[in-house]
């Protein structure tokens, strides 16, 4: 252990850490949850990002020597790397909104680069404060790398989302002529096509990634040069245009500043927004795989007309029984990233005065909600979505025995006419075809062409269909 200070006293810090008195304070103050600012992918990477962005900028207008600037660049680099992964303990949760975390990285990479410089780690050469932080707050460093972290993220999602489109696409050219009875408040209604029902699965992926892309977008404008509550106290005459000059070299990515710097560290509309479009993902997810447990329940006493894949036993005591294991993982991701998307907004409505310092719930649920997804999505195509089939012939009796088809019947003949027919059937446990034959309603020609259900399904041939009878009875 080595014994460090600052201006609550001195603590021992264990001796081959990178990390120094602030870090390991925030350790013992925080520790909750078991995890930490490394399990949320890409958020120390930006950070990192950050800190070599900044020192650049500064080396460039010449605020910081060069040769400190240039060990700060590298240090930031490893850390960018992974090397350093191991010295940053300090769990998610944590006041001060962010403050920790910041430090945390200001010690380690002035350890580092203290450490290419002088061939010792410590302080001095290079301080996190004085040099690692230098133009720079807590409170624009860790939103700034949280929009970067957001950007980072949607990008793997709309990834999977693709996927995702992709299967729903080939599944609804599968299932184009499979038949299957539509159904209304869980009660049958007039027939429509799988390949229907998985279409508009499809299309509402592609509205999702439309929204999600728009979303990723506001992440570029970034409140780095804010520092402490917006006025960019601190900063030297040209920081804030070498900075994004350097951090777009760095990531590729065309940052730009918020255009109010007051704006961007009150006001987390931003973490709503996004945090909406991946509830919306999930609710549409949850709601996809609550169909497909409906749809492939039974197999004896359920509605058994799809054929969710088996992927293990399903009871400890019931031989042969099979759960739809992977739609009901969908159902608890979705339960999950909708509960944080409530944190997000009590923490965005809790940034009074000045600064939100909400920051580190924000990244627990925001990034937790990410992750679940784009972990998620892949699973459910590949032990779900990918094989999942249709039991056409059970699907297609359905359609056929539906007393819905007497929908024709009253386009025909009137409501009335229609609910009669309905209502027969149902009671004489036969379908709306054998009661219009037994009542001469139509020819057994016509029953067959205008009762069809694959003709229902498609507008243009249920209206030449109807056009065709009416012709035939000289209707007009």
């Amino acid at each position: 252990m080595r014994e460090e200070k600052d201006l609550l006293g001195t603590l021992m810090v264990p001796d081959d850490a990178y990390y120094g008195i602030q870090t390991q304070r925030a350790v013992l103050n925080f520790s909750v949850s078991g995890q930490t600012a490394g399990d949320i992918p890409h958020f120390l990477w930006s950070i990192a990002a950050i800190k070599q962005a900044a020192a650049q900028a500064n080396a460039q207008i010449g605020a910081l020597e060069p040769r400190k600037a240039a060990v700060i660049v590298t240090a930031s680099q490893e850390v960018m790397n992974g090397n350093f992964a191991a010295h940053f303990p300090i769990d998610v949760f944590q006041g001060g909104g962010g403050t920790s975390t910041n430090m945390n990285m200001n010690e380690v990479v002035a350890n580092r680069a203290n450490e290419l410089l002088t061939g010792a780690r410590g302080y001095d050469a290079i301080h996190p404060n004085t040099h690692v932080n230098m133009g720079q707050s807590t409170n624009d460093v860790i939103p700034a790398a949280m929009k970067m972290t957001s950007r980072m993220n949607i990008k793997h999602l709309l990834v999977q989302l693709e996927k995702l489109e992709a299967v729903l696409a080939d599944k609804s050219r599968l299932f184009a002529d499979k038949v299957k009875l539509g159904r209304t408040c869980l009660q049958d209604a007039v027939p429509m096509t799988f390949g229907q029902q998985f279409g508009a699965y499809r299309t509402q992926v592609s509205r999702l990634k439309e929204k999600l892309t728009e979303v990723n977008e506001e992440a570029l404008c970034l409140p780095l040069g804010a520092t402490a509550i917006g006025t960019g106290l601190s900063t030297h005459e040209g920081y804030l245009p070498a900075v994004y000059q350097w951090l777009e070299t760095l990531t590729g990515e065309k940052y730009r500043p918020e255009t109010d710097f007051f704006d961007g560290l009150q006001h987390g509309d931003f973490y709503i927004e996004f945090s909406a479009q991946l509830k919306k993902i999930a609710a549409f997810l949850s709601k996809m795989a609550t169909d497909f447990r409906i749809q492939g329940s039974g197999p004896r006493a359920g509605f058994n007309e799809i054929i969710v894949p088996a992927v293990q036993p399903g009871s400890s005591i019931m031989p042969g029984k099979i759960n739809p294991v992977m739609p009901e993982l969908m159902n608890q991701i979705a339960y999950q990233v909708i509960g944080n998307d409530v944190t997000v907004t009590m923490a965005v409505e809790g940034g009074e005065l000045d600064l939100n310092v909400w920051e580190p719930v924000l990244l627990k649920a925001l990034f937790e909600s990410c992750s679940l997804l784009s972990r998620g999505i892949p699973l459910f195509i590949d032990k779900c979505l990918k094989d999942i089939a249709i039991n056409e012939e059970v699907s297609a009796r359905y359609a056929e025995e539906s007393t819905a088809l007497a929908t024709v019947v009253a386009t025909l003949f009137g409501y009335q006419v229609g609910s009669r027919i309905a209502k027969a059937a149902y009671q004489q446990q036969c379908s709306v075809k054998q009661v219009v034959l037994a009542e001469k309603l139509l020819t057994p020609e016509q029953a067959d062409y205008l009762l069809d259900p694959m003709n229902m399904t498609d507008p243009q041939k249920s209206t030449a269909a109807i056009k065709r009878y009416q012709t035939e009875m000289n209707m007009s």
